[in-house]
């Protein structure tokens, strides 16, 4: 919320201006993963307070951008692509599997199957020469999209006022020489209401909602719930670049696709590829370069509008998406803090030492940080950094 920025006109089409983002990323820098989260400046302490309100004992470290090192043309002499961008397959307002749906219980506890787990496996497997990139990017919106979310459970519960589209007088006219016919009909033949209002009553009901099925009726109270919560404007990006010698796309690319089946939800939504650097029939190696510098050059600047469309997701998804795996998650190739820093106690008595050759007292201060060795509850050191 404390991003959003609702322009005025003038601001938008005049001022050039531009609602700001974020993009959350998680690379594998061969085989070493880390986690991103970039951001502008004027934003960095916004982001610091909410990742150390979750997590306290997390460091955050600003860095240097990864990015500048791999070609942005492609083909060339020395490093080859695969690039993708996941969307939703089915419309914004079906959610998909978030991490309640993850939880089952044991006994009296509550246990979270951590979906990061299968994720950060599939950013593991990579070797020396190879590169894995993946980011979120999201832009704060209005509630437009709540809008269209109601339009389509409208539709789902056969509300009357969902069904008729267009002018309702066109619709009116439309009617009036069927209607007409019909009362000649009866008049002729001498029957009796054959104006086919047989079953209107039914029609008439300002929805079907009482005969709904079960797996209808849990979509839409799924629906209902995603709409209670914030909405972003997202953009899912993937990347795996290598060094000609070791590029192996299947290595780590299918286990990517795979680990974002766990967000498939049966009656609702999933999260797929939707526009990658694959091209068929006429001229397909130049368009196949071109899309592999689009979608770098797009993932390089954080481009929300390039490639697919981007699509609305609320917190819970997201979070579900990228998040810190949880303690009990096997993570060999994260790096786990050995230390973390922390002020020195309150009470700690400062030592006066008296100086040979002077009439004064130099007090000698502890350093203002030192190194208490505690495992992170976390278990990350520099995994949230800034670029």
């Amino acid at each position: 919320g404390g991003a959003f920025d609702a322009p005025d006109v003038a601001a938008k089409f005049r001022g050039g201006y531009k609602q700001r983002g974020f993009s959350f990323e998680i690379i594998s820098m061969e085989g070493y993963i880390q986690f991103i989260i970039r951001t502008e400046q004027a934003f960095q302490d916004l982001v610091e307070s909410a990742v150390y309100a979750q997590y306290p004992d997390a460091e955050v470290v600003a860095v240097e951008d990864y990015v500048g090192d791999i070609p942005d043309v492609y083909p060339n002499d020395t490093h080859d692509v695969w690039a993708a961008d996941f969307g939703l397959a089915e419309n914004d307002a079906y959610p998909i599997r978030n991490y309640h749906e993850f939880e089952h219980s044991i006994s009296k506890d509550t246990v979270l199957k951590d979906p990061m787990g299968a994720f950060l496996e599939s950013f593991s497997r990579i070797g020396p020469g190879e590169q894995m990139w993946f980011q979120i990017i999201i832009e704060p919106t209005g509630n437009s999209w709540k809008e269209k979310s109601i339009k389509k459970i409208k539709e789902i519960i056969g509300d009357s006022s969902a069904k008729s589209g267009g002018n309702k007088y066109l619709h009116a006219l439309g009617e009036a020489p069927i209607k007409f016919l019909e009362s000649v009909g009866d008049q002729v033949f001498t029957r009796e209401a054959s104006s086919g209002d047989a079953g209107k009553d039914k029609k008439d009901e300002p929805n079907q909602l009482r005969y709904l099925t079960p797996g209808q009726t849990k979509l839409v109270e799924a629906m209902e719930e995603k709409m209670t919560q914030i909405g972003f404007k997202t953009k899912m990006r993937g990347i795996y670049v290598a060094r000609k010698e070791v590029f192996r796309p299947t290595r780590g690319v299918q286990a990517l696709i795979g680990s974002m089946n766990q967000y498939n939800s049966p009656t609702a939504n999933s999260i797929v590829p939707k526009f990658g650097v694959s091209a068929s029939y006429f001229f397909k190696e130049p368009r196949i370069a071109y899309r592999k510098k689009l979608l770098m050059q797009a993932y390089k600047k954080r481009k929300l509008k390039v490639g697919a469309n981007p699509f609305i997701m609320n917190v819970v998804e997201l979070a579900t998406v990228w998040h810190f795996p949880m303690s009990h998650v096997k993570t060999p190739n994260v790096q786990r803090v050995e230390a973390r820093q922390s002020e020195p106690p309150t009470g700690l008595p400062i030592e006066r030492v008296a100086t040979p050759g002077m009439g004064g007292v130099v007090e000698a201060v502890p350093e203002k940080k030192k190194k208490e060795f505690v495992t992170d509850a976390y278990g990350y050191s520099g995994d949230m950094k800034f670029g």
